[in-house]
């Protein structure tokens, strides 16, 4: 039975085309995205692991720097103490934070959060081991900085050239001693690195004389275990000491940890890409068993029982995995190292190093191959076990039975309803409901597929109609011939609407949350300018001052983030500038006045409000940062708003307990509106700072649609390959079709339906089975991107769902462009037929 297994797969290799093409890109996600992955954790790993080589002892301070009370990091003394310990050769102290150099245009180089700066740390021979100087030195003096090789390509920048660069205070010139390599992740990162002197970075950074992390060295010989023994007493409380090897070891299992986020996700839309080929692979192997019926049943005649049968087929789907599973394996293993070196193209560098292929992607890719194939096969292969020899000697085509089509959609039907009700379940559960939704979704997605072929019939009639007024006959032979089959039009058209309930799901969510944060911005947001750090982080106070200075600016009000207990209970709240703030945000007044945040009373959010049971006129106990503790009175309630905390405070209020504002945004009105020179006046007045970002409105919206917009487009790659895999789907379809109905074409040429019309025909089925499925998708994919909405609804004041009316054409525009293009071969051997061969053809 093996051999005659062989035989088949032999005999039909251009029909197992597409079954083998569909494992492969399957099998390709799946080990392409192991070795990608294993390449990076053991280059990551490798580059951790080199870093900590020479260290003995690495010591952190965990120490809060505004904290008046504590010491803000490692002083110099801890460092002279810990190098006059028996073993050791020498230690280290570095420090560092955000630092962006601006190019000759005055932009940022760089990505903004992967900027950083830090301090040379020469030794005694007046180098700094971290650091591999292509030109140049290491600076030495409080006017010099020393910038990574890429940054001061991507500047322009030479030795002895004078430098822009901005850290959270104002913009500073420097004069650039040296260029160096460096395989810091800032830096891989697509971001920046600029080295001070050791001065300078604790001034800008943290404290003069204190460093955020020491390392030190060992002697030849000497044990690293005993000198963290020695160094421990030395260090403050709040500051942690481990060896090179252990820390190095934790950094490999944090690599790990973040990698492994990434593999999920990617072997997730494998698995959707190896889900959609079950059906192209089980509509395979079904057809092959119809077409082969007087084959299998005089098998059967001769003593074949009905297991050696179906042991017969899925040995034919074990061959094919198992060729698909080894070419898709080498094709991931391209794929891996075309990642790789994809991602400098984005801007991300990854550390020198072999491409890592494994055994585990190897099984994997081979297991997950042929088992896929084989499951898909195995229903073929039982069903065609139970065909009676005689029957099957008789009829060249096995029909369902009403009875198995009554079962199927019953068992459908109730899927589908348990699946639904789940969702509407979780829609009206909201935030509490995801879950529940998750779990009705893949049950309604099911029971769908189950029902298809069901609906192929009814969808299908719809448009049975217009197919024979605008194409003639050719419409109605393609109409007809879509729902010949139901079960294998249903097959062909679920690889489609899994797809695209997925793209559809993912459209309607971007496209309602997008909107629903554009109202926000529009809604809330009453002043011409956002001022913020390109970095994500802290403004400094001089921003402020210099905002409030500049020429035309009619109000200007901080979003800074403050802290303090009331009672028990911890609240986090937006430090503003009273009167100015009703100027720049539109904060909906509920109860009392927002005058009472000029007279030192809080304003709290509705929510809130009703949370703890506050209301207007009540007075709180407050305890803030610094331990000092107040009486505060609540003068307003207002409504929720996305760009403010739950509680609003005067800044003068917070700012005797805070050692350092941290300001996150700066609103600004202008005298005229927004304008091209209200808005230079602005960068004027901040210095030229290319570290800080001055946005308008649309700038606003553009950030936060551009975040949405590069998520739903990764999602959309990502789902390329199930999309391209059901397109596979419908090519095999066609093709294996046209062979069946060989006499049935033959019958029509000799009738006279001439070539074109014959091509018509079998496009227009593929367009219709295409549609089909797509229709099914973007309906479902619509009804999910509805429920997950209203599970996010309440964190989103401004949500109303909205149906993206333009993407859902250019799906169904796609689709149809899909069945044309899968038709072209399928049609074009209809078409090249012989008469006379297909009618003597059984």
């Amino acid at each position: 039975m093996f051999r005659t297994a062989l035989r088949n797969v032999l005999a039909h290799k251009a029909r197992l085309l597409m079954t083998v093409l569909a494992v492969m890109l399957g099998v390709a996600f799946v080990s392409g995205t192991l070795v990608f992955t294993d390449t990076l954790s053991h280059a990551f790993r490798s580059q951790s692991a080199k870093s900590y080589d020479d260290v003995a002892v690495a010591i952190t301070s965990y120490a809060d720097p505004d904290d008046p009370q504590q010491e803000p990091g490692l002083s110099q003394q801890t460092l002279d103490r810990i190098g006059k310990l028996d073993g050791v050769a020498s230690v280290t102290g570095r420090v560092d934070g955000f630092a962006g150099v601006a190019d000759p245009d005055g932009k940022l180089i760089g990505v903004g959060w992967s900027n950083k700066g830090s301090n040379f740390a020469p030794g005694k021979d007046g180098k700094d081991a971290a650091y591999a100087f292509a030109e140049g030195s290491g600076p030495v003096k409080d006017d010099q900085v020393a910038l990574d090789k890429d940054t001061a390509a991507k500047g322009d920048y030479q030795v002895g050239d004078r430098v822009r660069v901005a850290t959270n205070g104002p913009v500073k010139e420097y004069t650039l001693t040296g260029v160096f390599t460096t395989d810091d992740g800032a830096v891989n990162a697509g971001g920046s690195l600029v080295l001070f002197d050791t001065s300078v970075a604790q001034a800008l950074y943290l404290k003069p004389g204190y460093y955020a992390n020491l390392t030190a060295t060992a002697v030849p010989g000497a044990d690293d275990d005993r000198i963290l023994a020695a160094v421990k007493p030395l260090v403050p409380q709040d500051a942690d000491a481990t060896t090179g090897a252990a820390l190095a070891k934790e950094q490999a299992e944090e690599i790990e940890k973040g990698l492994s986020g990434i593999n999920q996700m990617l072997l997730g839309f494998a698995g959707i890409a190896l889900f959609v080929g079950v059906f192209l692979i089980s509509n395979t192997f079904t057809m092959l068993v119809a077409q082969r019926t007087k084959e299998l049943a005089l098998m059967r005649a001769v003593g074949a029982s009905r297991r050696q049968i179906t042991r017969s087929v899925l040995a034919e789907a074990g061959v094919v995995g198992l060729v698909a599973s080894v070419v898709g394996f080498a094709l991931g293993t391209v794929l891996a190292a075309g990642l790789r070196s994809g991602m400098a193209s984005f801007g991300m560098k990854v550390p020198d190093g072999p491409l890592v292929v494994g055994t585990t992607p190897l099984i994997a890719a081979l297991g997950v191959g042929v088992l896929i194939t084989m499951l898909a096969a195995w229903l073929p292969g039982r069903r065609a076990a139970k065909i009676p020899p005689v029957a099957a000697m008789s009829s060249v085509h096995a029909v369902a039975t009403t009875k198995s089509l009554v079962v199927r959609n019953s068992v459908g039907a109730a899927i589908t309803a348990i699946g639904a009700a789940l969702v509407v379940m979780g829609a009206a559960a909201g935030s509490d409901g995801r879950w529940t939704i998750a779990g009705g979704a893949f049950l309604a997605l099911v029971g769908v597929i189950v029902l298809i072929p069901l609906l192929s019939r009814p969808v299908i009639a719809l448009v049975q109609p217009l197919l024979l007024r605008v194409f003639g006959v050719s419409g109605k032979l393609a109409s007809q011939n879509a729902v010949r089959n139901p079960r294998r039009t249903g097959a062909t058209a679920s690889a489609l609407a899994i797809g695209l309930t997925l793209v559809t799901g993912l459209s309607v969510l971007g496209a309602t949350v997008g909107t629903a944060l554009d109202k926000t911005t529009t809604d809330q947001i009453k002043a011409d300018y956002m001022v913020a750090m390109a970095s994500g982080g802290n403004l400094d106070k001089s921003a402020l001052t210099a905002l409030e200075k500049a020429p035309g600016a009619t109000a200007v009000s901080p979003q800074s983030a403050a802290y303090f207990d009331v009672g028990d209970q911890w609240v986090s709240a937006s430090a503003i500038t009273p009167g100015d703030i009703e100027k720049v945000l539109n904060v909906g007044l509920v109860n009392g006045s927002l005058a009472a945040l000029g007279k030192g009373q809080l304003a709290v959010a509705e929510k809130t409000a009703t949370e703890q049971g506050w209301k207007v006129g009540d007075t709180l106990p407050v305890t803030f940062s610094d331990k000092k503790k107040d009486k505060l009175t609540v003068g307003a309630v207002y409504k929720d708003s996305q760009f403010l905390s739950p509680v609003l405070v005067d800044t003068k209020v917070v700012a005797p307990h805070e050692a350092k504002p941290s300001i996150q945004q700066i609103f600004v009105t202008m005298d005229g509106g927004r304008t091209a020179a209200n808005e230079k006046a602005l960068v004027n007045a901040l210095g030229e700072n290319p570290a800080i970002n001055v946005m308008d409105k649309q700038d606003i919206r553009d950030q936060f649609g551009g975040i949405i917009n590069m998520m739903l487009n990764i999602m959309y790659g990502l789902l390329a390959m199930a999309l391209l895999i059901a397109v596979l789907g419908v090519v095999n379809t066609l093709a294996m079709s046209v062979f069946e109905r060989q006499q049935e074409i033959g019958m029509l040429r000799a009738i006279g339906l001439d070539r074109r019309r014959v091509k018509r025909m079998v496009r227009l089925e593929a367009v219709v089975i295409s549609l089909f499925g797509a229709v099914v998708g973007i309906g479902l994919g619509s009804f999910l991107g509805w429920a997950i909405g209203q599970s996010v609804k309440s964190e989103l004041p401004s949500y109303s769902l909205i149906i993206p009316w333009d993407r859902i054409a250019v799906f169904l525009v796609l689709a149809g462009l899909v069945g044309v293009l899968a038709a072209m071969w399928p049609a074009r051997s209809a078409a090249r037929l012989n008469m006379l061969n297909a009618i003597k053809a059984e």
